[in-house]
């Protein structure tokens, strides 16, 4: 699939095949995919927890409000670990490029879902804590964003997106 499609393509999905599982092949396609995105100083602060066990699916759908997400047959917690981005950046280390790098490693996972005929959707409302513990880390490890991972089981609409006259300042 060409680039474009790909990113045309993606969408949030939140209704998935329960008949269809998502092989370990592809989940290492998607990882592979996270680990190629840009990090500052190349320090790679992410870390990924893969969710894919009944019981593991059940614990952190106790700790989220988005019950949907844990229907996938898998999720991907995306983690960061700041404190590498801290030790050479400071505060801008620790709070913004550590952030930024797992951001931008999330949404590697997102289009290679989509490129592998997977869906996905990047789910950022939940309790740090809670997932946290449902799926083992600790400070000052933090989960960022958790992305279930499946087959769609609806057909996702174009969502609107603003005009980039709109939102783009030329100088």
């Amino acid at each position: 699939m060409e680039f474009s499609e790909v990113v045309s393509r993606r969408r949030s999905v939140r209704h998935f095949d329960a008949k269809r599982t998502v092989s370990d092949e592809d989940l290492r396609e998607l990882l592979s995919a996270a680990v190629t995105a840009p990090s500052a100083g190349n320090i790679q602060p992410w870390r990924f927890v893969v969710v894919r066990s009944k019981e593991a699916r059940q614990r952190l759908a106790a700790a989220l409000s988005q019950r949907w997400a844990t229907n996938a047959p898998v999720s991907i917690v995306v983690c960061v670990d700041p404190r590498p981005c801290a030790a050479r950046y400071g505060d801008r280390g620790e709070y913004l490029y550590a952030i930024q790098d797992t951001a931008a490693a999330a949404e590697n996972i997102l289009l290679a879902a989509v490129d592998r005929g997977l869906a996905s959707c990047w789910v950022g409302a939940f309790d740090d804590g809670a997932v946290a513990e449902a799926i083992g880390v600790s400070a000052p490890v933090t989960p960022v964003a958790i992305l279930p991972i499946g087959y769609s089981a609806e057909s996702a609409g174009k969502p609107g997106r603003r005009p980039l006259d709109e939102i783009v300042t030329w100088l």
